[in-house]
C-alpha cells in the first residue's frame, strides 16, 4: 500500500479520468486506465491518492512519470489556455523573460513573477491579459522561485525591494501567502510590494498578510462609478464597492498605494472622485495616478494624454485637494545596484535547447547557460537543439533569432 500526498495538487475522478489540479488554477486529465496500470488506486482526500499492492517508492516514481507526461497538456481553468509548470526539475531557468521568474534591472527593486493570468479584462491592459487572453500561461514552483531569488539577492548584497508584478493578478497564485512568508524571512529584503486588482482580497486575507511587516499593497481603482468601473475592468462581475472596502480596511493594516490608470474617454472625470474617496478614509493610502500608455502587445482603447497635459492635471488636483500626486523614484527609494553578468550578449551566436512554448503563437522558450531565451518565429519542439543569434540582451532579458 502506498499513500502519496501533495501540497500543490488535488485529485478528482471525472468522466473516466483522474483530473489533477495544480495550485487551484491549472488542471490536466489522466485517463483512469493509465493510472490503474500502476496499481488499483483510490482518492483518500482531496490532495492524496493511494495505490494498492505496490511500494511507495515505485508508486511515486511511476505516478511522477504520468504527471510529467500529462502536465504537457496543462490548462488554465479561467481561460482554457495552455500552461507550463516551471519547477526546479523543468530545466527552465528563471532569468531571461519578462513574463515569468525573476527580472533584475540593476536597481534596488527585483521583480518576481510566479504566475500569468488575470480574472479581469481591463480595457487599458498593457499586455492584453485577462479573461479574453489567448496566450500561453506560466506558473512557477514557489520553492524554486525563492531559491533562485535568494541567489540574486546574495549577488546584489544590499537591501532591496522584491516587487511581485505579474502579467495578471498575483492572488490567483495559490502559494502567494507562503511566498510572502519566504520573502519576509529573507535578510536583505526590506519591502515586499505587490500589484493587485484587489478582487480576491478580503478582511480575513488582509488580516493574515498584515503579519508580514515588509508588505506593501499596490491596489488598482480606476473609477468610483459602478458602471464605469465595470466597463474599465472589462467584466460585469467587478464590484467596485468591494474594492473600496478593501482599500479602506487594508490602509489601516498595511502600507497601501492606490494606482488608477487615467485613460482618456473612460475615467478622467473619475479621478477627482477617487481623490475625494482617498481623502475621506480614516487612514489615507498613497495615491499614484498613472498615465495610460500604448504598448505593442497591449489594448489601445484611447489616445495617450501628453505628459505635459498629464502633469498639468496632477498639479491642478494637488493644489485643489492638498494631496501629493506627482511621485518619483526618489519617493520609492530606488537606487542603482550592480549589474548581473550576462552569459551571452547581443550579436552572439549560441546553441540552446527548446523547453516550452512562449506566451505568443509560434514562439518558444529556449534555455542555455542558466538563462531562458524567447525565440519568436520558432515553433516549439520538445528538447530540440537550436542555433540562435541573440538580438536582445538588456537587463538579462534575452530574445534570440533561430538561424
Amino acid at each position: 500500500m502506498a499513500k502519496l500526498q501533495y501540497s500543490t495538487l488535488s485529485f478528482l475522478e471525472k468522466e473516466g479520468n483522474l483530473q489533477v489540479t495544480l495550485l487551484r488554477l491549472f488542471y490536466t486529465a489522466i485517463p483512469k486506465e493509465e493510472v490503474e496500470k500502476i496499481a488499483p488506486f483510490s482518492i483518500l482526500e482531496t490532495n492524496s491518492i493511494e495505490f494498492a499492492k505496490i511500494s511507495e517508492e515505485k508508486a511515486e516514481t511511476k505516478f511522477s512519470f504520468l504527471l510529467a507526461k500529462y502536465f504537457a497538456g496543462l490548462k488554465n481553468r479561467l481561460t482554457g489556455n495552455p500552461a507550463t509548470y516551471i519547477h526546479r526539475n523543468s530545466g527552465i531557468p528563471l532569468i531571461g523573460n519578462v513574463a515569468f521568474g525573476i527580472v533584475y534591472r540593476n536597481s534596488s527593486i527585483i521583480e518576481i513573477k510566479p504566475i500569468t493570468s488575470c480574472n479581469l479584462n481591463c480595457v487599458y491592459c498593457s499586455i492584453s491579459e485577462g479573461l479574453s487572453s489567448k496566450k500561453h500561461d506560466f506558473v512557477v514552483e514557489k520553492d524554486y522561485l525563492a531559491e533562485e531569488l535568494q541567489k540574486v539577492i546574495d549577488f546584489v548584497a544590499e537591501p532591496i525591494e522584491v516587487h511581485i508584478g505579474v502579467q495578471g493578478e498575483p492572488f490567483l497564485y495559490a502559494d502567494i501567502e507562503a511566498l510572502f512568508a519566504d520573502l519576509q524571512a529573507m535578510k536583505n529584503v526590506q519591502t515586499i510590494s505587490i500589484d493587485t486588482n484587489g478582487t480576491l482580497l478580503s478582511k480575513e486575507i488582509i488580516d493574515r498578510i498584515s503579519k508580514y511587516t515588509k508588505m506593501q499593497l499596490n491596489l488598482s481603482l480606476d473609477a468610483v462609478d459602478e458602471e464605469k468601473a465595470k466597463l474599465i475592468a472589462g467584466t460585469k462581475s467587478y464590484n467596485v464597492n468591494q474594492i473600496k472596502e478593501v482599500i479602506a480596511y487594508a490602509s489601516k493594516k498595511l502600507k497601501v498605494i492606490v494606482a488608477p490608470v487615467l485613460t482618456q474617454g473612460y475615467n478622467q472625470e473619475e479621478m477627482e472622485k477617487i481623490i475625494r474617496f482617498i481623502g475621506s478614509l480614516e487612514v489615507q493610502p498613497i495615491l499614484g495616478i498613472q498615465n495610460f500608455l500604448k504598448y505593442k502587445t497591449g489594448r489601445i482603447p484611447a489616445e495617450e494624454i501628453s505628459w505635459e497635459k498629464f502633469y498639468s492635471l496632477l498639479e491642478n488636483w494637488e493644489k485643489r485637494y492638498k494631496i501629493k500626486l506627482k511621485l518619483s523614484k526618489e519617493d520609492f527609494h530606488i537606487r542603482k545596484t550592480k549589474e548581473l553578468p550576462k552569459p551571452f550578449e547581443e550579436g552572439e551566436v549560441i546553441t540552446a535547447v527548446l523547453k516550452c512554448p512562449d506566451r505568443f503563437p509560434n514562439t518558444s522558450i529556449a534555455a542555455a547557460k542558466g538563462r531562458n531565451i524567447s525565440v519568436p518565429g520558432c515553433p516549439f519542439r520538445q528538447e530540440k537543439k537550436v542555433r540562435l543569434s541573440i538580438v536582445r540582451d538588456k537587463h538579462n532579458i534575452f530574445v534570440g533569432r533561430a538561424i
